[in-house]
């Protein structure tokens, strides 16, 4: 039996320093290990992000991060996971000291990702962990040391075997409770329950043995290799070969990882082996002694395959990226890997300009799916236009050889000096041919030309890609994470580092003090981890919660200009925190029977709780003002007799908390049907000013799209449309317009605030829309303040829409409204408004005679009257306007104009109109 489960103590926050992270919802780095309930509810999958993640088996959703501590460089990274066969515990191991000595196995809680318990004392790194199929004993192979053995009740030593002379990359037990391990020394270990060893044999046909896996009645071990591409079929009696299955056209590489069928009729393997640019999944029938199949699988390295019932499996990648095979081999599962692939970037797709500020990239393998971001303009561009002011890396001038994909590259016959195993994968001579810049698999290093180095610097990655600037002032380099990061080439420093999200829309750029631009919906991809000491989980807080100390744009823009880093205020961080919200019970999957709801949940907070609201399917239930206790509670809620999704956020006075969700199934009887909702529509269009610039089509913008919605009714998809109007109107007409929306919008209704016109940030950033009197000179008092904006939405109690084309001159004020901003406050979890942004926060929005309408309407319009109607059920959704939009608007505006979206994650999917 298991430990139960005890609550965390509670302590002060740690004044360990916080570090930034990339979080995409994903895995940005290898997965090392996987691993599987017995009951087929979760897979768990640990990473050298040094991250581990939860995952519904079911439907891919990614349930919980769990988040050990973590420090610079390798500590921190995930090597090991398991979970318990009842699903409740996740152990973890890996690199989880600074030192590599001393290390830690991580317990924690899967339901609240508390971390419960901390196995210590271990001499070396955590090579692979596993449960007994019981679930009694919990076995962790070493990097150095040999092999431990714990009883689960307590995590208590049990046994220890310390007798191997290299690593132990594996072991498993089976279902009698014997216990088969591997090790780099090429020995086979079988042991009997009370870890007495029963035999070890020197493994055939590699040097390196890596899984060895026993089949499902026990009389057979399967074990792959590191170094070959031979598996072999033991005897669980004494490691006796019985046979290999046939691999005669299977001749690169590695098959490392393995697996049996359920039912022991199927074994699987897969690792390095590859053909024709995909690495493959075999499967051989007969256990082994039949023919083989081949199952495409990924593009990089298979790290684990787990069997599953009705002939499945589950298998991670080196990509990141994990997928489900059906019995037939056609995968029915798939999550794919969020970042852009760098690999072989380095051939005339990593281009820069002289002084650094514009560079091109591919988001995919070989430089394919290009991409040109500019810092000073803060914008991206997919397929873009051929330049001939870009370069790529200098390759010729020195006499530098053997350097590719290499441990012993040479400059002018002479090797360079590198760490043991260091390959390098990148190099760029400056243009004056004094230096030149290697990156490797976990340095960047710059030589000058007689080959002395003149400094190096710690990588997040692998540097798959370096490029110097033709004035000779910064480097860029593109890493295996996903980032773009420049470096100050006098001394390495790093300036600034750039991660563009693979779906081609959403980007952030920060410096390392924190300081970041951001597009619409893409200040959630950073964050800061805050360690809470070696026996609590860490938290995690996006950017988004630090808007207002760290966006910082023009800060941003213009740090090549200076070459100067930003000082350190991470102190300010720590300082202002938001709350951590855990919600304790019910656990998400979990059914329910009655309306009435019991939510038991925990709140840890550095400052006084100021309240908490709950939403339901990312829309407002409930708020509660006032000063919240910092313990266990509870509170009741009525929800609807549906699926539903649940959300619990706390607010300090610094920040709302990051929503604590869980989504719950209906059992009672018949699914409540709603009434029909009614939509209410805001248009707003202001043309005609008094005193600024005037424009051609808002107001016309604002009147196509209240027709557009007027023509809802009666289509069966709302019981009434309501819409206001509003055509070159003032600020009050506004405001009151705001004010209606907010008091007629219920729950059940849907609302959509539509803004064409001008808009402007003032001289500290607010932004403000312009109603027709403004006085330019006096916008505090005349423009409509964002935040009037902001609190009709965040209180509208229905679904929220926002649709903003207010980017329209470069003249007001001296710039473009920068609606990024506004967009990622609105999309926040408590907010909870889908925004739709006409640009980005440094284009302008175009309007043409041939549309009567701005590019970003005549899309809209389009979309929403059929166009976007992608799966054919004759209703436009919010995903499905999303990408339509985004391909439309680019169509109609050329490279000039790109519409954005921002959408909670908290917010499901919904139609908008039918036709």
């Amino acid at each position: 039996m298991e430990a139960p489960v005890k609550p965390p103590v509670v302590r002060t926050i740690s004044r360990v320093e916080p570090i930034l992270r990339i979080d995409t919802g994903m895995h940005t780095a290898i997965i090392k290990k996987m691993d599987v309930d017995a009951a087929e509810r979760y897979l768990v999958t640990g990473s050298d992000d040094k991250t581990v993640r939860v995952w519904s088996l079911s439907d891919g959703r990614l349930l919980r991060v769990l988040r050990p501590p973590m420090g610079k460089g390798h500590e921190g990274k995930v090597y090991a996971v398991a979970i318990s066969p009842h699903g409740e515990t996740v152990a973890v191991g890996g690199w989880t000291s600074q030192s590599g000595f001393d290390n830690a196995i991580y317990l924690f809680n899967r339901a609240t990702g508390e971390l419960r318990q901390r196995i210590t004392g271990l001499p070396n790194r955590i090579l692979h962990l596993a449960y007994s199929p019981d679930g009694s004993r919990l076995v962790a192979s070493l990097k150095k040391g040999g092999i431990r053995l714990y009883q689960s009740s307590d995590y208590r030593l049990q046994a220890q075997d310390t007798n191997y002379n290299l690593a132990s990359y594996w072991a498993e037990f089976d279902s009698n409770g014997r216990l088969v391990t591997t090790c780099k020394d090429g020995y086979i270990r079988l042991y009997n329950q009370n870890l007495n060893l029963l035999a070890k044999r020197k493994a055939l046909g590699g040097r390196s043995p890596y899984a060895a896996r026993f089949s499902p009645a026990g009389d057979k071990i399967a074990v792959g290799f590191q170094d070959s591409t031979q598996i072999n079929v033991l005897s669980s009696k004494d490691l006796i070969l019985l046979y290999s299955p046939s691999t005669p056209d299977i001749n690169n590489a590695s098959l490392d990882n393995l697996a049996w069928s359920q039912d022991g009729n199927w074994l699987y393997a897969g690792g390095r082996y590859n053909s024709k640019g995909k690495v493959h999944i075999l499967r051989w029938s007969q256990a082994g002694q039949g023919r083989y199949t081949v199952w495409p699988a990924s593009s990089n390295a298979i790290m684990g395959i787990h069997a599953l019932r009705k002939g499945r499996i589950v298998f991670g990648s080196a990509e990141p990226y994990f997928g489900i095979f059906d019995a037939n081999g056609q995968k029915i599962r798939a999550r794919h890997v969020d970042i852009a692939d760098f690999r072989a970037i380095y051939d005339g797709h990593f281009l820069i300009s002289k002084d650094g500020s514009i560079v091109q990239f591919g988001y995919e393998y070989g430089g394919k799916k290009p991409a040109r971001f500019s810092l000073k303009k803060r914008t991206l561009i997919l397929d873009p236009l051929a330049s001939s002011k870009l370069i790529a890396p200098r390759l010729k001038g020195l006499r530098i050889t053997n350097w590719q994909n290499s441990t012993r590259p040479k400059l002018n016959g002479k090797a360079l000096s590198l760490k043991e195993d260091e390959t390098v994968r990148s190099l760029a001579i400056t243009a004056n041919e004094q230096h030149f810049l290697l990156g490797t698999e976990w340095f960047l290093r710059f030589f000058d030309k007689q080959g002395n180095l003149q400094w190096k610097t710690d990588t997040p990655s692998v540097a798959w890609g370096v490029n110097i600037a033709g004035n000779g002032k910064v480097a860029i380099a593109a890493f295996g994470d996903g980032t773009l990061r420049w470096y100050r080439l006098r001394d390495g420093k790093e300036l600034l580092a750039f991660f563009p999200h693979k779906d081609g829309k959403r980007w952030i750029v920060w410096t390392p003090q924190g300081y970041y631009a951001a597009s619409s919906g893409g200040e959630t991809l950073i964050g800061w981890q805050i360690n809470q000491g070696p026996d609590q989980a860490a938290d995690f807080f996006p950017a988004a919660h630090f808007r207002d100390n760290y966006y910082r744009p023009a800060l941003v823009a213009n740090v090549l200009d200076s070459l100067k880093l930003a000082p350190k205020k991470q102190q300010r961080i720590r300082k202002q925190l938001p709350p951590v919200v855990t919600l304790l019970s019910p656990q998400n999957g979990a059914t329910f029977s009655d309306t009435k709801l019991k939510l038991r949940y925990r709140i840890r907070s550095p400052s006084n709780v100021r309240g908490i609201k709950v939403l339901i399917d990312g829309r407002p239930l409930l708020k509660k003002r006032g000063l919240v206790r910092q313990e266990e509670s509870s509170l009741q809620i009525t929800v609807p007799s549906r699926d539903v999704k649940v959300s619990l956020i706390a607010e300090n006075k610094y920040a709302a908390s990051e929503a604590a969700t869980i989504q719950l199934r209906w059992q009672g009887g018949s699914q409540s049907v709603n009434n029909l909702p009614t939509l209410y529509v805001l248009a707003v269009g202001v043309s005609k000013y008094e005193s600024v610039q005037k424009l051609k089509y808002a107001d016309q913008d604002a009147q196509d799209l209240a027709q557009l919605f007027r023509r809802q009714k009666n289509k069966g998809l709302y019981r009434d449309i309501q819409v206001n109007l509003l055509k070159n109107a003032n600020k009050e007409e506004i405001l009151d317009g705001l004010h209606w929306i907010e008091q007629q919008t219920t729950q059940n209704d849907v609302a959509v605030i539509a803004f064409a016109g001008h808009g402007v940030n003032d001289e500290k950033g607010l932004y403000y829309f312009l109603p027709r009197d403004v006085n330019i000179k006096q916008l505090k008092s005349t423009g409509v303040a964002y935040h009037d904006i902001k609190d009709t939405m965040a209180s509208l109690r229905g679904k929220a829409l926002f649709l903003i084309d207010t980017c329209h001159s470069g003249n007001i004020l001296g710039g473009v409204a920068d609606v990024n901003q506004v967009a990622n406050d609105l999309s926040m979890a408590e907010n909870g408004v889908v925004v739709f942004t006409a640009s980005t926060g440094t284009q302008q929005s175009l309007e043409h005679s041939r549309w009567q309408n701005g590019a970003f309407t005549e899309a809209l319009l389009e979309g929403l009257k059929g166009q976007a109607d992608y799966i054919a059920d004759g209703m436009i959704s919010i995903t499905e306007l999303e990408l339509y939009l985004s391909n439309r608007v680019k169509e109609l505006a050329g490279q000039t104009q790109t519409p954005t979206t921002a959408k909670p994650q908290t917010i499901v999917d919904f139609p908008i109109v039918k036709f």
